[in-house]
């Protein structure tokens, strides 16, 4: 059974590129078979500076087909909430997550740190967060424990009594951490990062919940890397997804 030392708690979220088939290469080959036909490596790499405004042409102007000729498949642990919003995102996503009736879930929760806002002041659609008190944080994280360690104890028990793994998951809370595999290509991962992150050059501003921003920010910095004249057309152009 389980006791307080066996939770396991986290404040952050894991995010790992474990595939990748994308370059700013995708893209303009995808555009320029409009215009040029089928094209070489070399022929690309004669002007950079044209491929460069060709990109931000594409982005600018939102032609965005030629931005979904590329793969990224990352590797993601975040608490079930975070799940739950990214799966909103459905548009040239693939997903698969472990599963609860399948294998024993993990006793690893999520508790806010010390750095995450806690007080929302304000009416929906016109709030903000601010800092919590010390205090506050110390009741959230206490509460939040006691509250796994109870859902935790009582999931082992049923399981201990022979129920099924579908059925004890039940007691189960969102702040357990799972995992999983998702896919995208770049298109899908601007609307994402449009809509989950903030940024100072964004044209619409978006208020994500500050653990789905987490992931986001480790993607997008992933995504960077590979190609990075089109993360730099999509922060020119006001990070909106063409």
């Amino acid at each position: 059974m389980t006791t307080p030392e066996s939770l396991t708690f986290r404040s952050d979220v894991t995010v790992e590129l474990v595939k990748s088939s994308a370059s700013d290469a995708d893209v303009l080959f995808a555009a320029r078979v409009s215009t040029a036909g089928e094209q070489s490596l070399d022929e690309l790499k004669k002007d950079p500076e044209r491929s460069k405004g060709l990109i931000n042409f594409l982005m600018r102007d939102r032609h965005g087909s030629p931005f979904e000729h590329n793969s990224m498949t990352f590797f993601i642990s975040a608490p079930i909430f975070v799940f739950r919003e990214f799966m909103r995102h459905r548009v040239g996503w693939s997903y698969n997550e472990e599963s609860g009736r399948y294998r024993e879930l993990q006793p690893v929760f999520y508790v806010p740190g010390p750095d995450r806002k806690l007080v929302q002041e304000g009416r929906p659609g016109k709030y903000v967060f601010v800092e919590g008190t010390p205090a506050q944080h110390e009741a959230v994280s206490g509460a939040l424990r006691e509250s796994y360690e109870q859902a935790y104890t009582a999931y082992q028990k049923m399981l201990a009594d022979g129920v099924a793994r579908e059925v004890a998951r039940a007691a189960l809370p969102v702040g357990l951490y799972s995992s999983m595999y998702a896919t995208c290509n770049a298109r899908s991962l601007m609307h994402f990062l449009g809509l989950r992150t903030q940024h100072e050059l964004a044209k619409v501003p978006s208020f994500p919940q500050r653990e789905i921003e987490m992931v986001g920010e480790k993607m997008e910095a992933e995504w960077a890397g590979l190609m990075p004249l089109t993360h730099a057309a999509f922060n020119a152009n006001g990070r909106v997804a063409p």
